[in-house]
């Protein structure tokens, strides 16, 4: 079983800045594509960005050029920096994981297998 946990959220001043990490445990290797999702309140749980295991990487067309996702294998761990925060940002925001070694990074939910709590991050416009 893979435990996924998620911090770095908080309240942050539009045009600000956060990064949010996944600690990955319950699983050795690197092999696994992972991915941040989002969810506002009222609103579907939406795609932000994945990474595969060689470090290919994806975006959500309205994060392009103001997110980051990367990776330190040697650590269990992944990002999210976020850069030029908006308040359509403000969402609980999800790390997951893919469970078939070597699969590719993507952007549809139901491709991930393990996911974790959630961390809050509120932008005050």
């Amino acid at each position: 079983q893979v435990q996924l946990v998620e911090s770095g959220g908080g309240l942050v001043q539009a045009g600000g800045s956060l990064r949010l990490s996944c600690a990955a445990s319950g699983r050795t290797g690197s092999s696994y594509a992972m991915g941040w999702f989002r969810q506002a309140p009222g609103k579907e749980r939406g795609f932000v960005a994945s990474i595969s295991w060689s470090g290919v990487t994806i975006y959500a067309d309205s994060v392009k050029g103001r997110f980051t996702i990367s990776r330190d294998n040697a650590k269990n761990t992944m990002y999210l920096r976020m850069n030029s925060l908006k308040a359509e940002d403000t969402a609980v925001y999800y790390c997951a994981a893919r469970k078939q070694a070597l699969a590719r990074a993507t952007s549809r939910w139901d491709e991930y297998a393990y996911w974790g709590q959630g961390t809050q991050v509120t932008v005050s416009s």
